[in-house]
């Protein structure tokens, strides 16, 4: 307990929580050891406040941008654009290793010590919930991050990323295997299932976890894991809480909006604003849309010259981690892979119809069901790149997928990421090796 107390003693931890208007915005008021239901609240908040914005820069590493040469920001992102990990420019943006562990130190607190010191409730057991599943996020992110894609074959030997479940200044940060990393998540997700007893979070404070946000880390979990009957299982248990699709025939909005009748979990910016005015949408990902009968090329893109700039994301309204859209495509992927053609092609076609004008669902349609299994799984990933420009997702599909080759083109050279490519994985930032050596 010394060492707890003295860890705790540390941080910040927030008492008061803003209107929804700022409802991630947090204000500190001193340093304290939590005590009170109320005060390991603030904690967990601090904790959701913290959640960095990788995803933006893993997006770099994709097939979805290409730089502007002339942005004056140029110099934080070319070296990621070009995959130069092993001796970046020094004011290159890291990715955020020591910010998912501040993150999960914040919920090391919650899990450690809330049950000890704040009387049992259903409060107290949804707070604590979510902190097992925002501990399970974050190792998630970090496995996919700076661990190799999961492999049920060689996971137990690919090294992993250090594992931190206690409160101890003197804990010595050994990275663990890729295969008791997954374990840690499935356990944590399993005890935030115990606990959780919400269905969903009220709009303005959706950025907190719910039964549905974590059925649907555990749906993408398990899709990673190539566990499909789970994944699929998962997905139905999030899509009986909500399975609203934004139709874009009806209204032109983005889904991705925290008030959307789509969203789940809304805690992440996928395309953050600094990041939007150094890039455009490359080729690759404006032919991936049929520009006629696709209702979210207008929405997504806007023509600058003979290039497009990007309007999803970069606002504090269209913060989105999970979202039925996720669901649906999910469900019909993991149908797919279980051998039922005939409910993936539903699900698919129930997904579609919100995202096409009427003729073009009609072509799609019969297109659809004329399909066989490797067709239809080529499509369903294509419909993941194109529903989840900018997001996030892209990474860590193509990770779990093909790894293809991708290459990059700045001023006038061309860079290569060769399928199978080791720079899938990234490696540790610089600061984490240097106070590491175990890394």
């Amino acid at each position: 307990m010394k060492k707890i107390s003295k860890y705790i003693l540390l941080f910040v931890a927030a008492i008061a929580v803003t209107s929804c208007d700022d409802y991630l915005d947090i204000t500190p008021v001193g340093r304290v050891i939590p005590e009170t239901q109320e005060q390991f609240r603030a904690v967990l908040t601090s904790g959701y406040s913290k959640y960095p914005e990788h995803k933006a820069l893993t997006t770099l590493r994709t097939d979805e941008l290409k730089l502007d040469e002339f942005n004056e920001d140029i110099n934080l992102y070319k070296d990621i654009f070009i995959w130069k990990d092993a001796n970046p420019d020094r004011i290159t943006r890291e990715f955020p290793y020591q910010d998912l562990y501040n993150v999960i130190f914040y919920t090391n607190v919650v899990i450690n010590e809330a049950s000890k010191k704040v009387a049992a409730s259903e409060e107290r057991n949804q707070l604590i919930g979510e902190a097992y599943a925002l501990r399970a996020m974050a190792y998630f992110d970090l496995v996919n991050l700076f661990g190799k894609p999961y492999n049920a074959a060689t996971a137990a030997s690919d090294k992993g990323v250090p594992l931190a479940l206690e409160i101890d200044l003197e804990q010595v940060f050994v990275p663990q295997s890729v295969e008791i990393i997954y374990n840690q998540i499935i356990a944590d997700m399993q005890e935030a299932e115990k606990l959780i007893n919400l269905n969903s979070q009220t709009k303005g404070i959706n950025y907190r976890f719910s039964k549905a946000a974590l059925y649907s880390l555990e749906s993408r979990v398990y899709l990673h894991q190539q566990q499909w009957q789970k994944s699929l299982d998962a997905a139905d248990k999030a899509l009986a809480i909500n399975n609203n699709l934004v139709d874009l025939k009806a209204t032109s909005v983005f889904a991705t909006k925290y008030d959307s009748k789509e969203s789940i979990l809304a805690l992440e910016d996928g395309y953050i604003n600094r990041l939007k005015g150094a890039t455009y949408a490359s080729t690759e990902l404006i032919t991936a849309y049929d520009k006629t009968t696709d209702l979210r090329f207008p929405l997504y893109f806007l023509a600058s010259g003979s290039r497009f700039r990007i309007q999803k994301g970069g606002n504090d309204d269209q913060k989105c981690t999970f979202r039925t859209s996720e669901l649906y495509l999910t469900k019909a992927e993991t149908s797919l892979k279980l051998n039922n053609i005939a409910d993936a092609k539903a699900t698919l076609l129930s997904f579609i119809k919100n995202r096409y004008t009427a003729a073009g669902y009609t072509q799609l349609e019969s297109d659809i069901n004329a399909m066989n299994a490797a067709d239809l799984t080529n499509f369903i990933l294509a419909e993941r790149q194109r529903e989840f420009a900018v997001e996030g997702h892209r990474w860590l599909d193509l990770r779990r997928t093909t790894q293809k080759q991708i290459v990059h083109t700045f001023n006038g050279d061309d860079y290569t990421l060769i399928q199978n490519d080791p720079r899938y994985t990234i490696i540790y930032p610089a600061n984490a090796r240097l106070n590491n050596p175990n890394l």
